[in-house]
């Protein structure tokens, strides 16, 4: 059903290059420029050129999938670039994420590449220390703010000890790349400026990209299952959202909303994904997650598997009232 979706396009990937890029560039220089002239000049640039990166972490993934050209080595060179310019090493990044394919969904495979989330009972089970670092983890503040300067900044600087030797030297490689950069810029535009720049940008693409991710698989009616009975397309067409944003969001996102289809059939390049979603009567059974509605993902917080439903904290106190009543009636 989805194979005539998987044809890569060289015009279309080079144009999405080209519009997302070179306004990047732009966008970047013109704060530079704004930065001796006024703080409310930068500010609107900086959430601009933020929106800019996330598209180019969408190119940056689709090469990641080998889907965004039809050539390989494009994908590689590409995904390697966009990698750099998204301070994401390509290689260890793809390992990973092929991971978070395989196991999305997956109560006994989770860990790698997705959001820090405890069922009920391992949450009640859990010592007084690990339940502070949960619920600290998923504070908004941490995980929408904090933890994404803490991701691109300094946790894609060091490579997992269980990686492959190839995937290693990338996060090496690349880390590399961004020092020569970032030392160029610097001297070009000075330390302080860069640093202003470049971190302001990545608190707003991070946050953003984040935000984005967490909704693709935490939200109401949402697909998790042990792995004896987990199935693939299940999973991916319960378990990641079609998340329907205003087109000018979905622009800046690549299309990633369409995350059903993204994850039934990854080889599909970004700017397929709608014509895929509206062609096919099966996505059309997809209820979509709207920009308003999403914000009721902010709290879930525990998987319940007896209800199988994602549960706020306040879920607790109705469980120990529960279970309490229920040792009256004995």
């Amino acid at each position: 059903m989805v194979a005539r979706y998987q044809k890569a396009s060289t015009g279309r990937a080079v144009w999405q290059l080209v519009d997302t890029i070179v306004p990047y560039l732009g966008l970047w220089f013109l704060m530079w420029l704004c930065l001796d002239v006024s703080w409310w000049l930068v500010a609107p640039l900086a959430v601009l050129a933020g929106g800019f990166m996330v598209r180019a972490f969408i190119i940056f993934h689709d090469c990641g999938h080998g889907s965004f050209f039809k050539s390989k080595k494009a994908n590689s060179i590409v995904g390697v670039i966009t990698g750099i310019l998204t301070l994401t090493p390509y290689y260890h990044w793809r390992w990973e994420h092929a991971i978070h394919h395989s196991s999305s969904g997956d109560l006994d495979r989770r860990g790698t590449g997705d959001i820090w989330t405890l069922t009920v009972e391992e949450y009640l089970q859990a010592s007084r220390w690990r339940r502070f670092s949960y619920r600290l983890a998923r504070n908004p503040f941490v995980l929408f703010v904090l933890a994404p300067l803490v991701l691109f900044l300094f946790i894609n600087r060091v490579p997992k000890s269980r990686a492959p030797l190839r995937e290693r030297l990338s996060v090496y490689l690349t880390n590399l790349a961004i020092v020569l950069i970032a030392g160029a810029l610097s001297w070009v535009f000075g330390f302080k400026e860069y640093l202003i720049i470049q971190t302001a940008v990545i608190m707003v693409a991070g946050s953003a990209g984040v935000w984005l991710f967490y909704v693709q698989h935490q939200f109401e009616g949402v697909y998790w299952e042990r792995n004896e009975g987990w199935d693939y397309a299940t999973a991916a067409l319960q378990g990641s959202s079609f998340y329907q944003l205003p087109k000018v969001l979905q622009w800046f996102s690549g299309n990633i909303g369409f995350h059903h289809v993204h994850h039934l059939s990854p080889r599909i390049p970004n700017y397929h994904l709608e014509q895929c979603h509206r062609s096919e009567p099966l996505f059309q059974t997809i209820k979509p997650v709207t920009l308003l509605g999403s914000l009721k993902s902010l709290t879930f917080r525990l998987w319940d598997e007896q209800r199988n439903r994602l549960v706020g904290y306040g879920y607790l106190k109705t469980l120990r009232m529960e279970q309490a009543q229920a040792r009256r009636g004995r």
